[in-house]
């Protein structure tokens, strides 16, 4: 049966650790690993404008050996008159993978319902999953187990990143905290679907409308840009409501002295991080960056194996 990763909930705890094992072994010897040799071809369509996402997986594709075929849906039949699963079709005939950034996660389950290859989710409007395995990858990098550490996320809790750490968090047995306006809180279903994995891994999930109660004695800081792609009419409103969940040094100088700071850019400075903060010692955003192509290649060479 063909694996497919649309969701941070989509491995176990297990498979998730294994995953970062592997993306540790990675980074140690980047070149090692050749599951794409022929060279095979990994098609990554972007429905969004992308920096960090479009150099790492096409990076990676090609560190694994194989040609990364870049699609933009602008110039394609994707979402014009060809649907999804349709598309992944005709994909899977001449790729080995499916890599996607696009709007609906509606999509990406229609895409991947429809293929004998692995979908990837990119970016969806509703999760982040391949940015979270980054993000895993530097907290245990600079902290060890990630189980029992509690994180705190500040700013948009029905965003993709908040709503991904909720899986994500839980599924590593972490200690989520999402702090946010009550009309901005996750989707209960999300947050439901959290909660059932924080039970079994023995993690938890609190939600808070107060970011310096969030923040107390927090192991990890993470913040995103207030206004995402697609809410740009929504900026002047988001600006004013999220003003309370800035990370600043007073609101760091909350969680635990050694606590880090995370944001998995772009990031408007001076929003929702001042540059004191997010250029200051506790900031590891560089190595997290960096490790979407580790996190990333470990996650294709998993899933392709499976």
């Amino acid at each position: 049966m063909t694996r497919h990763f649309l969701r941070d909930d989509d491995v176990t705890q297990a498979e998730q650790s294994a995953i970062l094992d592997l993306a540790i072994e990675i980074k140690r010897d980047r070149w090692a690993r050749k599951p794409l040799a022929g060279p095979q071809t990994v098609a990554v369509i972007f429905d969004k404008s992308s920096t960090r996402t479009r150099v790492s997986f096409a990076v990676g594709i090609a560190d694994l050996g194989g040609v990364p075929l870049i699609i933009s849906t602008a110039s394609s039949q994707l979402g014009g008159k060809e649907t999804a699963s349709d598309t992944a079709r005709v994909l899977e005939r001449q790729v080995a993978a499916i890599v996607w950034r696009t709007y609906a996660q509606a999509g990406l389950v229609e895409m991947a319902a429809g293929t004998t290859v692995p979908v990837i989710n990119a970016l969806s409007d509703d999760f982040h999953p391949c940015q979270l395995l980054a993000d895993l990858l530097t907290i245990r990098e600079h902290r060890g187990e990630l189980a029992g550490l509690t994180v705190t996320f500040l700013g948009d809790g029905a965003s993709n990143m908040a709503q991904s750490y909720l899986l994500a968090g839980a599924t590593a047995g972490m200690h989520v905290r999402v702090a946010s306006p009550t009309d901005y809180a996750p989707d209960d279903r999300v947050v439901a679907d959290a909660d059932a994995i924080a039970a079994r891994t023995g993690g938890s999930i609190t939600l808070y409308t107060d970011a310096l109660e969030a923040v107390a004695g927090a192991d990890v800081v993470v913040t995103d840009t207030w206004v995402s792609m697609g809410k740009e009419d929504e900026k002047a409103e988001r600006l004013t409501r999220f003003g309370q969940y800035r990370v600043d040094a007073d609101l760091m100088a909350l969680a635990k002295p050694d606590a880090l700071f995370l944001h998995c850019l772009p990031a408007d400075r001076g929003y929702e991080v001042t540059t004191e903060v997010i250029d200051g010692p506790q900031s590891v955003i560089w190595d997290e960056a960096e490790n979407r192509l580790h996190a990333q290649k470990a996650l294709m060479v998993w899933l392709l194996a499976q």
